[in-house]
């Protein structure tokens, strides 16, 4: 079976579920459909002897000759030939074109190709083990979604996930991932991973997607002195649109709190990223401590001073609703204020406010899955109101006071502070505004 019934056990039991265990609501998940933006994605297994609990791992030379093969009966890969499942790798790599592999810390130059094998030259030498990413820069090639990727789709709709992640290809078509999973996954979250042609082709990208994740490898697809204009448009375009973005960069690699490092970090959340990937070493390193660091870095680039960011973006609102968000979080600056409470059912209004507030953003409603995805957004704290709500805003007391306790709790504001009450109904309507 793709997936037995004991890995949706395990994925009930142990994964899922304890991303919900949390009272507030701090974790989401949703899987990470690996649809990628190239032909050749997977490279295949050493296995040397090695322990179960080890990767096996090759180390390539530089100057020496690998041969790239389709053959499956090199799965478990020899010396000097490795595997790689791709179908169409030696039709769109063209004679003397780079191959990068592993985010781009090994490359290879193609020297010779037949119908099922290439055979390349190491120009940068590293370890080369199972399951690495290659990349195949300026190659045409096309990437439909797999039948694996379905079922992965499929099995995240079945459990319950927040959110989708996929990789989109040069164009905007990606089949199946759209809503494609039927009713039952219409109000999962799409986040479309770009990182090649795809950033000419953003406007259209962002059109149909709940949200962007700027790739890890956008430095090896388009001249590595674009990479932080292409971010920085990218970022500026969701904050516009109003849709979260999700920064991918390999941030903190060497495990140290380098300069060069934490600027990357802090540039990104000054750019305005919601969220910052683990990556590299903070995500599967020897160095956990990689991963305070890095939330400490984030946090230090959050404390900076809004107005200025708070203008900037008054000049860039042209429909009524974001007039409405920044006229009331224009009211903080006058009237400094603890936090920002917001009443809201599908999270939109939420949403909106969220990109001109200066202050912690706490959202109640009583929707669990608007409350999981809330997460997405920067500033956004979710209370989920399990109680009776009353259709007449006025009267709902019960859920303000839910956020002011959650508040308090979280030391969002203290006694004396002020805090901007808001609400997504009208007075003369009993439905919240879109």
């Amino acid at each position: 079976k793709p997936h037995s019934d004991v890995l949706i056990a395990f994925i009930q039991t142990q994964q899922l579920h304890v991303a919900r265990a949390d009272p507030f609501l701090e974790h989401r998940c949703g899987p990470d459909i690996d649809s990628p933006s190239i032909t050749a994605r997977n490279t295949g297994i050493f296995w040397p002897g090695f322990p179960i609990s080890r990767t096996p791992e090759e180390k390539l030379k530089k100057g020496t000759t690998l041969k790239i093969t389709l053959d499956k009966a090199y799965v478990e890969c020899e010396e000097n030939t490795v595997w790689m499942d791709s179908k169409n790798i030696c039709k769109v790599v063209e004679m003397g074109s780079k191959i990068y592999v592993d985010g781009g810390l090994m490359s290879l130059q193609a020297k010779e190709k037949g119908a099922d094998f290439l055979v390349t030259g190491v120009e940068n030498g590293g370890s080369w083990g199972r399951k690495k990413g290659v990349n195949l820069p300026g190659a045409a090639v096309d990437m439909p979604a797999s039948e694996k990727n379905i079922q992965d789709l499929n099995l995240g709709v079945e459990q319950g996930a927040d959110m989708v992640s996929v990789f989109h290809p040069q164009g905007i078509r990606c089949p199946q991932s759209q809503k494609g999973s039927g009713r039952k996954g219409k109000n999962i979250k799409v986040i479309r991973k770009t990182e090649n042609h795809g950033v000419w082709r953003f406007d259209e990208i962002l059109e149909v997607s709940d949200g962007l994740m700027v790739a890890g490898g956008l430095g090896i697809e388009i001249p590595a002195e674009k990479v932080f204009l292409a971010q920085k448009m990218m970022v500026g375009q969701c904050i516009q649109a109003g849709e979260p973005v999700i920064c991918g960069a390999q941030v903190l690699e060497s495990s140290g709190s380098h300069q060069g490092e934490g600027s990357d970090v802090a540039h990104e959340v000054l750019d305005g990223a919601d969220c910052i990937m683990l990556s590299g070493e903070p995500d599967m390193g020897d160095q956990p401590e990689a991963v305070r660091m890095q939330c400490l870095m984030a946090g230090e680039a959050e404390a900076i001073y809004h107005l200025q960011l708070f203008e900037e973006l008054r000049r860039l609102a042209p429909t009524p609703h974001r007039s409405r968000c920044l006229g009331r979080c224009g009211a903080f600056f006058k009237y400094p204020n603890g936090a920002i409470i917001v009443l809201t059912t599908p999270g939109r209004y939420a949403h909106r406010v969220t990109r001109y507030s200066p202050a912690p953003l706490i959202a109640v409603t009583h929707n669990h899955q608007t409350a999981l995805q809330a997460h997405l957004y920067r500033g956004i704290f979710p209370v989920l109101y399990k109680d009776p709500v009353q259709e007449a805003w006025a009267e709902n007391l019960a859920q303000w006071t839910s956020g002011m306790n959650v508040g308090k709790d979280r030391g969002f504001f203290k006694k004396g502070e002020g805090v901007i009450l808001l609400t997504g109904w009208h007075r003369a309507q009993a439905s919240p505004t879109p």
